[in-house]
């Protein structure tokens, strides 16, 4: 079960304790929903049990910098959600202390259909900010996107590269107890990256941000996490320093 928790006395901000995730998935391949109905009602659909995440355990101190590391379909991801409450465990528990600014599915929570503009105050909606707040930092989030011109176009024309911009200017806006960032970083090109980075360590100088953050460049996890937490194909492989834990695993590669 995930809790999140608004005011805790806790050291920590977040406490992962024996989560293990479990989705159920069809042993073959059905075409259409007619076959699938048709095999559910003759008892013919049997599942496979796939164990996305087994008996992880750990810990994050308010503050604290942490990088998960993993090749692709490793769990991070789904560790991720799990965290930030979109997902429930099948086992264990997860508690989060404070408010998230999750950075994990872009383009989640917003209309193609409306502008960027109204997308603007949709998602923050969601994010939990009141509509009087969304006024008063619109143009601080439009600077940050570097999107003036588009404000009063619809999403749908945007690139995922546009998106990510606003996405991150809408969560970073405020400074959040918890910053979730999953591969945010790598969309856009190279100068908004280094913008959403330099965003990133003042959040850090603060001292008051706790940052979990995912990203495939493993230079950009020892670049800006102190610690670091491998998950590979759904187990807890190490847990430590970023220097030693980023070189075993670029070891297992060699």
């Amino acid at each position: 079960m995930a809790n999140i928790t608004k005011q805790d006395a806790s050291d920590y901000a977040i406490e992962v304790d024996d989560v293990t995730m479990i989705f159920n998935m069809a042993s073959e391949t059905l075409t259409n929903l007619k076959e699938y109905f048709i095999k559910i009602m003759r008892h013919e659909l049997f599942f496979k049990e796939f164990r996305a995440l087994k008996n992880i355990s750990f810990k994050v101190r308010r503050g604290e910098i942490v990088g998960l590391v993993g090749t692709n379909g490793s769990g991070k991801s789904t560790m991720l959600k799990i965290i930030a409450g979109v997902l429930e465990p099948s086992e264990g528990t997860c508690t989060v202390h404070g408010n998230i600014s999750p950075l994990i599915e872009l383009g989640a929570g917003f209309d193609m259909e409306l502008t960027a503009r109204e997308n603007i105050y949709l998602n923050g909606a969601l994010l939990g900010y009141t509509k009087e707040f969304i006024d008063d930092n619109l143009q601080g989030i439009i600077d940050f996107a570097e999107l003036h011109d588009f404000m009063d176009m619809p999403l749908k024309n945007f690139s995922s590269g546009m998106v990510a911009r606003i996405a991150f200017a809408i969560a970073t806006i405020a400074e959040p107890d918890i910053l979730i960032v999953d591969e945010t970083l790598s969309v856009g090109d190279v100068f908004f990256q280094e913008k959403c980075e330099r965003r990133i360590k003042h959040f850090i100088e603060s001292g008051n941000v706790t940052v979990l953050f995912v990203s495939h460049s493993i230079k950009q996890v020892e670049r800006i996490c102190q610690r670091a937490v491998w998950i590979e194909k759904g187990d807890l492989r190490m847990d430590g320093p970023v220097e030693e834990v980023c070189e075993a695993y670029r070891n297992q590669f060699n």
